[in-house]
């Protein structure tokens, strides 16, 4: 059982699968954000892509909506929006919109990341090597909707949706400084240091006047045993590895245990795996307990995808039943 104070949610990135359209893909968000719901998670948070062959889900604010309509009581939220791509402003407004029309359960999750190919990149106006201007930018789309711009947001709204700062390292000290709650994953959390650089986040956050608070963000996977909670992070580590090879991130593919990979492939697809929280139920209990007490987290949100859908919401429901004990 995990410790009650620590709330359980979901990011789903609207994985596609090979053989289905890409629409499928954001009708199982839906599907997972009903279950989600039933489960009992805190939040159901949806990601920015751009032309990726793997991820359908290139509008968070479309797809929140659509989540936050065929659900009633969980959060929604964007795990995230990347400020580089767009004007705070039209952020804001996106922001105002969903949580007047969906009171009291809309998130906002930034991130800075720029699009994953060069063309990508072009077709966002962005440049590689343009200036990092995401922290201005953020206290921008913060001015908005607290009201203190010169412009007035439209709609108004008397308790405007909360901002989390996406962060894989200095993004933590950009989240400090502006006193924002903080989402942590990637590489970050196998740093010895993760510790003290979530400690300096809290004391940054406090001077300005925030209140702490941490998410930790990765793949978790719970089955029957080890050995198959394995084999089902697999399709998402060899989509990995065929991003690192091609410079294209993938659909989920079956598993398939022959499948030929090079010693570069291989290395990618054990390190993938290796990042992942999976086994059965007393194992994924201890992995995450050493997680959160390293990093004193608030929050898991689980990124978890797999090709498998069946063993997907079974996954979802064991790794429920673990935090409501």
């Amino acid at each position: 059982m995990m410790s009650p104070h620590v709330r359980l949610s979901l990011l789903d990135r609207s994985r596609t699968r090979a053989g289905e359209p890409d629409a499928v893909a954001l009708r199982h968000t839906l599907e997972r954000a009903r279950r989600a719901e039933e489960l009992g998670y805190h939040r159901f948070w949806v990601a920015e892509h751009h032309a990726v062959p793997g991820i359908a889900s290139g509008s968070p604010p479309v797809l929140m909506a659509a989540v936050a309509a065929t659900t009633e009581r969980i959060r929604v939220g964007s795990g995230g929006v990347m400020l580089p791509n767009h004007q705070p402003l039209v952020v804001a407004e996106q922001a105002a919109m969903l949580e007047a029309l969906f009171p009291g359960r809309i998130d906002l999750g930034v991130g800075r990341s720029l699009g994953f190919t060069p063309p990508v990149r072009r077709a966002l106006r962005r440049d590689r090597d343009a200036p990092d201007t995401f922290a201005d930018d953020l206290a921008e789309l913060r001015g908005y909707l607290d009201g203190t711009a010169a412009v007035t947001l439209r709609p108004r709204l008397d308790n405007p949706p909360p901002v989390f700062v996406l962060a894989t390292g200095s993004g933590l000290a950009v989240a400090g400084d502006a006193g924002l709650p903080v989402v942590v994953g990637g590489p970050v959390l196998d740093d010895d240091a993760v510790g003290d650089r979530l400690d300096d986040y809290r004391v940054r956050t406090r001077a300005a006047g925030g209140e702490p608070y941490v998410v930790v963000s990765l793949d978790v996977l719970v089955a029957d045993s080890e050995a198959v909670a394995r084999e089902l992070a697999l399709p998402e580590a060899w989509a990995l590895a065929a991003a690192r090879s091609t410079g294209e991130f993938p659909a989920l593919e079956p598993v398939h245990p022959a499948r030929p990979l090079t010693d570069r492939q291989r290395a990618a697809v054990d390190a993938a795996v290796g990042r992942t929280v999976h086994g059965d139920e007393t194992t994924v209990a201890a992995q995450l307990d050493d997680l959160l007490e390293r990093t004193r987290a608030d929050e898991l949100l689980a990124s978890t995808s797999t090709f498998d859908l069946d063993a997907l919401r079974e996954s979802d429901t064991r790794l429920a039943r673990l935090f409501a004990g």
